[in-house]
Parts: C-alpha cells; structure tokens; sequence
C-alpha cells in the first residue's frame, strides 16, 4: 500500500495564491490612477470648467512626483518608500511654486507642466542608472 501526502510545496502554494480572484487588482487600480492622474492635467491645461478639476489635479500634483520618487527608492520598505514619495512630492510642488513666484512666472498650467518635466526626468534617470547597472553588471573583465 501507497501513503498519499497531501502537503503541497511553497511553489504549488505560491501558483494558487496568484491564481485568485484578486491577482489582477493591482494592475486595474494602477490604470484607474493613471486615468484620473491624466484627466487632471488635462482639465487644468484645458481650463476646463468642472468639478472634477481640482480634485483630479492635486491628485495628479501628488502622483506623478510620488511614482516618481517611489521608482527611485527601491530598497525601501513599502510604508518607508510610500511615506517618503508623498514627502518628496509635497516638497517637489512647493518648490516648483516656490521657484515661479520668485520669478514672478506663476500659472496653474506652467506649474503642470514644470511637476510633469521634473517627475519625468527623475523617471528618466531612474530607468538610466538601471539600464547602466544591468548592462555593467552583466560584462566580467
């Protein structure tokens, strides 16, 4: 006679585990966000008159630096790196704001455009160190 086992292993637990109905949750709110983060830079670029507006665009003003900072920290834990992206965003906007009042250059869409250059670069830089240190790391002397 043969004894069946019926402990499974951590890589037939972990294929379950991803298998569920909310493994596609993650990738749904992210694309919500991106939506609403971009339909908020286009009221405020537009001048639109909506009530979505401002909400849509401080969400925007808070989430493009946040992914932002939050792509550079990766060694962070997930509370540390969220905690320190939102502290770096709200820093990134009172510095654009603080910069166009100092030259007397202030505007809603100047400053959309100032938090989206910068977030980008950042971004930029990021996928740059990264591609160096892959392409770096792969070559032995």
């Amino acid at each position: 006679m043969q004894a069946i086992r019926t402990t499974t292993s951590s890589s037939d637990s972990a294929k379950r585990s991803r298998q569920g109905p909310g493994r596609d949750l993650l990738p749904l709110l992210a694309g919500a966000a991106t939506v609403v983060a971009g339909v908020g830079a286009f009221l405020a670029l537009a001048d639109a008159d909506s009530p979505l507006r401002g909400p849509f665009t401080l969400f925007f003003l808070l989430a493009a630096p946040s992914v932002a900072i939050a792509a550079a920290l990766r060694g962070l834990e997930p509370l540390g790196r969220v905690l320190a992206a939102v502290a770096g965003a709200v820093t990134l906007n009172m510095l654009v704001a603080q910069g166009m009042l100092a030259v007397h250059r202030w505007s809603v869409p100047g400053g959309i455009v100032a938090v989206s250059a910068l977030s980008s670069l950042i971004l930029l830089l990021v996928s740059a160190r990264r591609r160096r240190g892959r392409t770096a790391g792969g070559r032995t002397p």
